[in-house]
């Protein structure tokens, strides 16, 4: 799998927490953690989406449309 750099603005106290998780031998990196998190939100949130109905979706997707307008 190919990687990006993203470059994000987070409060000091999760960076802390991140060291910590590092140094305990959780993870390999604070990137692993990131990564990690982001995977579980991404399954998280597909999830929601294939359990809704096609016309909830649709009307979900056009309130977002909206709100970017």
């Amino acid at each position: 799998m190919t990687m990006r750099i993203v470059t994000i603005n987070i409060p000091k106290y999760y960076l802390e927490a991140f060291e910590e998780l590092t140094k305990m031998g959780l993870y390999n990196s604070r990137s692993a953690i990131v990564r990690d998190a982001l995977k579980d939100f991404l399954d998280k949130e597909l999830k929601f989406i294939e359990d809704l109905e096609p016309e909830k979706f649709a009307k979900i997707k056009s309130m977002q449309t909206q709100n970017l307008a």
